[in-house]
């Protein structure tokens, strides 16, 4: 079964089609400097040499045989010359071996260099974007980053060992090949330029034609898939069973599944016409040169090896020149990857180490954090905090409340240099924090949040991924503390054990402490707890609060929480609203005021303040 439908990438790049309007619109938003692409393959200009002088080799190489053919036919056939024949025969065999031998060679190399230069490629780009903010990430969709890094950066590769080559190569054929036939017969090579253009216009409008059909057959089968995700996933089921809407849906899969029928009798079609019409041409062109050679006015004493031999070179003509009419198409997609690589790589890095960083010395970190005049802003003109002027005491702790958008998961983050501040500054022993380099900032600073992330991998590797060198010692007293060394320890396979996609062989309140345990397993002399008890029943929170009373003591702790007990006990307590410290001091201080924290407290839920049961 003849089945020539293209991948996506394939469908814009095959011959006779146009250059993809994406590729176009790529480009024309984000421009690809050609010194840029070049210094890429800087260190590895010798071998680049060497490989266009084995593609240029090869392909010369290879326009010996027909001559060699014509030797056979009009010389040692006739003559009987049985040494020249054996001779000719062995030369036709070295011909193909050392053309493959070549082709292999420089597969090789080109290879070589295309991957050394997609890795380098793929590590800054992963590298680069690590280094972007969390911003990058929540207006990012993932399934884009993972495009980027592996489908772009390893199409990349088709451009050093598919494209780059089978442009040298199909070039050097070319010319070759017009000279050789030059030489054979003046009169069948113009015969050539009467034919050849009519053939090759033919298979380009067929193929043009044949991949604006299998295209929109790509597009249909991308909307079934779609359907067929939405609908039968556990999700899309269970909303189509509670809104009735299974007819419904059903008549749509019919309707699209329906389309496809059309659209694959044409495609199937299509490339039929197009080996058809290719088939036609390879009998066309020989035909005209066999018509050409026959007649008296064009024949000029033309000799039948001279005639095979020709038609040989002929039939090695077309497909290099159907390659060449697709440069442009092969080189727009090919810029247009570098593009799409380029402009992340391009993307300014928010939050950077600075030029000139503070020394830190970590057995002298006492942990007194400051906020002096913080304001935020995500959006220009729109601050989510304003005129933030707290202190943390070395060792303290610090409790903020206070309603859904208040500001305090914004205020926490800045503290583990998630953001930066618009305005104002935060300190560490005095120090702002953009004068520590980052390293430095992640080992003073731990931040448990209420979401638990956890790789698939053992426990053991979970806990390491903190701090790699950690000895065995060291992660089962960090678990200790968190209160989760006894149930890891009753697994089958203890903290060998994989933890599953997204951790789903614990619980919630168990992946919370397997992340505390992580945290502490970098010792950091400040604690950031982000609602690191929200969302789980009184039993849970209970025993996560006791190994965080735990870890805490005499470290400086920032908590944000929504239950009383986790708060009243906090040496102050900052109540924020839209973005401002509206009220500062202990439980006992802030209820005898009776501003806003005593409504939280006496209205028992309010701003997601609970009482504990």
């Amino acid at each position: 079964m003849d089945d020539l439908t293209p991948t996506p990438r394939e469908g814009r790049r095959r011959s006779g089609s146009r250059p993809d309007p994406a590729d176009r619109r790529q480009l024309a938003e984000s421009p690809v400097s050609l010194g840029r692409i070049a210094r890429l393959f800087t260190p590895f200009r010798a071998r680049l040499l060497v490989i266009m002088g084995l593609i240029t080799t090869s392909s010369l190489i290879g326009l010996a045989q027909p001559f060699l053919v014509r030797h056979v036919i009009d010389e040692a056939l006739p003559r009987q010359d049985v040494r020249l024949l054996v001779l000719l025969v062995l030369g036709m065999v070295g011909v193909a071996a050392a053309a493959a031998l070549i082709g292999i060679v420089q597969t090789w190399m080109s290879t070589a260099v295309g991957q050394q230069v997609m890795h380098r490629l793929r590590s800054d780009l992963f590298t680069h974007l690590q280094r972007q903010s969390i911003g990058f990430f929540t207006r990012t969709r993932g399934g884009e980053v993972q495009s980027r890094l592996t489908n772009d950066i390893g199409a990349m590769q088709s451009v050093v060992t598919t494209t780059a080559t089978s442009i040298a190569a199909n070039v050097t054929v070319v010319v070759g090949t017009a000279i050789a036939m030059a030489a054979l017969s003046w009169r069948l090579a113009l015969l050539s330029l009467v034919v050849l253009p009519p053939a090759l216009l033919l298979t380009r409008q067929v193929a043009r034609m044949r991949h604006q059909v299998t295209a929109e057959r790509q597009r249909r089968l991308a909307d079934l898939h779609v359907q067929v995700e939405e609908s039968l996933s556990v999700s899309g089921a269970l909303l189509t069973r509670t809104l009735g809407a299974a007819p419904a849906m059903a008549a749509r899969f019919e309707e699209a599944s329906a389309d496809l029928v059309g659209l694959e009798i044409r495609s199937r079609l299509a490339g039929r016409w197009r080996m058809a019409t290719m088939n036609i041409v390879f009998a066309v062109i020989p035909a005209a040169i066999y018509l050409a050679a026959g007649l008296p006015g064009t024949r000029g004493g033309m000799t039948i090896g001279t005639l095979v031999a020709f038609t040989a070179l002929q039939g090695t003509l077309f497909r290099p020149l159907m390659g060449l009419l697709n440069v442009g198409v092969d080189i727009t997609a090919s810029l247009a990857l570098f593009s799409r690589i380029f402009e992340y790589l391009d993307l300014p890095v928010e939050i950077d180490d600075p030029v000139a960083p503070v020394a830190l010395d970590r057995t002298g970190v006492r942990g007194e954090v400051r906020f002096e005049g913080v304001g935020f802003e995500y959006d220009a003109g729109q601050p989510v905090l304003s005129d933030i002027d707290l202190v943390v005491p070395a060792g303290g702790s610090l409790a903020l409340v206070g309603e859904t958008g208040s500001g305090k998961s914004t205020l926490a983050s800045l503290v583990a240099r998630l953001h930066d501040p618009t305005t104002g500054r935060i300190t560490i022993d005095g120090v702002d924090l953009r004068d520590h380099t980052l390293a430095d900032l992640a080992s003073m600073v731990g931040m448990v949040t209420q979401e638990t992330y956890l790789l698939h991998a053992s426990v053991r590797d979970n806990l390491l991924h903190a701090r790699p060198g950690a000895t065995d010692q060291e992660i089962e007293e960090a678990c200790r503390a968190a209160r989760i060394h006894d149930l890891i320890a009753s697994l089958p396979a203890g903290y060998d054990t994989v933890v599953g996609a997204r951790g789903h062989r614990f619980s919630g309140g168990e992946k919370q402490r397997l992340a505390i345990a992580r945290t502490l397993l970098r010792d950091p002399r400040i604690l950031v707890l982000d609602e690191a008890t929200s969302a789980l029943d009184n039993e849970t929170e209970r025993l996560i609060q006791a190994a965080l009373d735990e870890v805490s003591r005499g470290r400086t702790t920032i908590t944000i929480a929504h239950r009383l007990s986790t708060v009243r006990d906090a040496d102050q307590i900052a109540v924020l609203d839209h973005g401002r410290v509206r009220e500062l001091g202990t439980h006992e201080e802030l209820l005898i005021a009776g501003g806003t924290y005593a409504q939280l407290v006496r209205g028992g839920l309010v701003g997601g303040l609970v009482t504990a049961a």
